[in-house]
């Protein structure tokens, strides 16, 4: 049975969720920050050496990184759902959008948590941060002008690794600094299996 390492207040939510649209049988195995330093316990160390969630087992598969195990997922258990066809143009939208909601989006959010800790001492960085997150999340709401979804007209892995961009931009810059990223999330937070994967395993 597939087993999923979650970490609360993290991206592992996309997984449980994913899990839950995609309809097949898992196990979680829970885990909570320490309340002070909001580390994630030693003990994920014993799945990987990194000690970071998500963490996905499948058999004697151990898989990190969220993107990659949503890719994972989908080409092995979805069945031909929530990815267009391999070789078309919204495929390679798909890929792109796969790799960028944490190669590129979640950086200047993370650096806009961080900084922020630092008081005045984060001041001279906070000017560049706020333009990283206007011109990221701005193309991103843009990008949803017209469409429910980031890739075609249904629910891909692609809006699943989007979903939790979307809801710390709503999050740090308010529901009106970017209209259509909130409308995204409150859709994906509307979906039936997200809710039950939060109902199960918390956020």
């Amino acid at each position: 049975m597939l087993e999923v390492h979650h970490l609360n207040a993290s991206r592992s939510r996309r997984v449980t969720w994913l899990l839950e649209e995609l309809e097949v049988e898992y196990r979680v195995f829970q885990y909570e920050r320490d309340p002070a330093t909001r580390y994630a316990p030693a003990a994920l160390k014993a799945i990987h050496p990194l000690g970071k969630a998500p963490i996905l087992r499948d058999g004697t598969r151990t898989l990190i990184e969220s993107g990659a195990i949503v890719d994972y997922l989908i080409r092995h258990y979805g069945n031909g759902r929530f990815s267009p066809v391999a070789g078309s143009d919204d495929y390679e939208r798909y890929l792109q959008l796969l790799h960028y909601a944490e190669g590129s989006a979640m950086l200047p959010l993370l650096l806009k948590l961080y900084v922020g800790r630092l008081g005045a001492a984060g001041a001279p960085l906070q000017q560049r941060i706020e333009s990283e997150i206007e011109n990221h999340l701005g193309w991103l709401d843009r990008e949803l002008d017209g469409r429910d979804y980031f890739v075609g007209d249904s629910l891909t892995g692609a809006d699943v690794q989007m979903s939790f961009v979307a809801q710390i931009g709503v999050q740090f810059c308010g529901a009106t600094a970017f209209p259509r990223l909130t409308a995204f999330a409150g859709r994906i937070e509307a979906r039936p299996a997200y809710r039950r994967a939060v109902e199960r395993w918390g956020s």
